[in-house]
């Protein structure tokens, strides 16, 4: 039952943060052009890779 519930925590928190950077986009493209990089990926990445260690 635990597991379920990380599962299925995990893949919650996975596809807010994908949402999060699609709403996120304008804002890292002006952030781009004055030179700076929002590490939005590497929080997307972490909870993919998590949600998938977990099957």
């Amino acid at each position: 039952m635990a597991t379920r519930l990380h599962r299925a925590t995990l893949f919650a928190l996975y596809q807010l943060s994908v949402a999060a950077s699609i709403l996120l986009l304008p804002l890292a493209v002006l952030t781009r052009q004055v030179g700076l990089t929002l590490p939005a990926h590497r929080l997307v990445k972490r909870l993919e890779r998590a949600y998938e260690m977990t099957s």
